[in-house]
């Protein structure tokens, strides 16, 4: 835990962002019968009939220092869907920055595994032919 307070205490730094990561599912549903009515001294409320709609998987990157977040949506929650959202935050949140600091909690699927699952590793080094 100091670790990462010591993270979330480095100064503003555009070259090298500090994002955090983390998601989680949601229950979609309709209210058929609408909501109720505002009343007097009531706010307007919805009834507890409703109807499911499956569930949407919710990404939410966050860089605290810069006020900036990012949500995206997928509809399942895996290691690939896990290693899409670090590139989109990578090649288009933060195309021009150094480096990326990224914090993540420890869920399984939080893992550097999902990157080499999702994607071909690059070569360290490239050949030339003449």
């Amino acid at each position: 835990m100091e670790d990462i307070l010591d993270v979330y205490a480095r100064p503003f730094d555009p070259e090298r962002p500090v994002v955090c990561v983390d998601e989680t599912t949601k229950e979609l549903r309709s209210t058929p019968r609408g909501s109720l009515p505002v009343q007097a001294a009531r706010p307007e409320r919805e009834d507890y009939v409703y109807e499911r709609h499956g569930t949407a998987n919710v990404f939410l990157s966050v860089e605290p220092l810069a006020g900036r977040r990012q949500v995206r949506l997928t509809e399942r929650h895996t290691k690939l869907d896990f290693a899409e959202e670090l590139r989109c935050i990578l090649e288009d949140d933060y195309p021009n920055a150094e480096r990326v600091v990224l914090i993540t909690d420890n869920l399984n699927t939080h893992g550097v595994h999902a990157l080499y699952e999702a994607f071909e590793p690059e070569p360290l080094y490239r050949t030339t032919s003449s």
